[in-house]
């Protein structure tokens, strides 16, 4: 029975970003019920990321990101959104340099507003979102 339950433990799937080209590209990762989404639209040009949880946002007018590792930073803006059951925040700018280099170069990511505050690992993050920075429109798009 051990020797099962420490096989499901390692056959359970490891979460992963992932990047996917297209129009938008997306850049994903999924952890311990966290979703996180980025889009870019070059036809725009716009960006996008998007953090969903289980359990709902609080209403806040401030809204951060800080990035603990290497290249520690910190960034924060009040031109976020909550989704329809709060339990997505969005924000949306023509230039994401510091978040891509955030998710780049450090280890943990840690989203905030209000009292609330969600952190994920930036672990395997690297790969990804170098190929999401190289997103454009393809010929004949």
């Amino acid at each position: 029975m051990r020797v099962f339950l420490t096989f499901l433990c390692f056959a359970t799937p490891a979460s992963a970003w992932e990047f996917t080209p297209g129009l938008p590209c997306l850049l994903t990762h999924t952890e311990s019920g966290v979703f996180l989404e980025l889009t870019f639209d070059p036809s725009k040009p716009l960006y996008t990321i998007t953090i969903k949880t289980p359990d709902p946002w609080p209403d806040s007018d401030v809204f951060g990101l800080r990035f603990s590792g290497p290249a520690e930073l910190a960034i924060a803006t009040d031109q976020h959104q909550l989704g329809y059951d709060n339990r997505s925040v969005t924000v949306a700018d023509t230039g994401f340099g510091n978040v891509l280099n955030g998710l780049q170069f450090n280890r943990i990511a840690t989203a905030t507003l209000g009292d609330r505050a969600v952190s994920v690992s930036l672990q395997g993050a690297a790969e990804p979102v170098a190929a999401f920075r190289q997103c454009e429109i393809s010929a004949g798009a």
